[in-house]
């Protein structure tokens, strides 16, 4: 009897959810490239899954990709999401575009990249696409070639910026000037001197 008046007494628990540390989550951008339908042959027949491919980013230079299976879609998607915050990289970029022209490849898909200058936009489609501009690049032109799966040539991508250097960087790896290796729209103009 003692007990149950105890517990009557108690607060209401909050549910587990709201239990967990409260924590300003940043706002990312979330974006879900691909979902296929896969299956597991086992000694029943076929048990179904599905693969989705997730791109999170936040638009200032950090870009993850992750992968997510589960038996319902709504879960491998929570899967994928999770797995990319976790794997999230930095690269560099030069403004809204990138440094300097770079190649990549996972597993069958090959991508380029190249910087473009300011107004030109995101010339890429599908998962290119995707992971760039999560990552924040607004000028870039692009070429994916090889393999049209989504998950290798988002991973190509992401391979590419991981690539990409600052401009201080090559400057003193390749010891010249900053000036010399930066991009043309960025370089300053060289005055003229006219002579009477």
């Amino acid at each position: 009897m003692k007990n149950r008046q105890q517990r009557d007494n108690r607060e209401p628990r909050e549910p587990r959810e709201s239990r967990e540390p409260r924590e300003e989550r940043e706002e990312l951008d979330e974006r879900v490239i691909d979902i296929k339908r896969v299956a597991k042959v086992i000694k029943g027949g076929r048990r179904f899954a599905f693969r989705t491919v997730v791109v999170v980013g936040d638009g200032s230079g950090r870009v993850g990709v992750g992968i997510g299976k589960a038996r319902g879609v709504p879960d491998s998607i929570r899967k994928g999401t999770e797995r990319a915050r976790r794997q999230m990289t930095t690269v560099h970029l030069a403004g809204t575009t990138i440094p300097h022209p770079v190649v990549a490849r996972y597993g069958g898909a090959k991508v380029l990249l190249k910087p473009a200058t300011p107004g030109t936009g995101v010339i890429a489609g599908g998962g290119v696409r995707a992971v760039l501009e999560a990552a924040g690049v607004r000028d870039i032109l692009t070429k994916s070639q090889g393999s049209s799966n989504l998950h290798n040539v988002a991973m190509a991508t992401l391979a590419a910026l991981e690539q990409l250097r600052s401009s201080e960087q090559v400057a003193s790896m390749r010891g010249k000037n900053i000036e010399h290796v930066r991009p043309f729209w960025e370089r300053k103009p060289k005055t003229e001197v006219l002579s009477d």
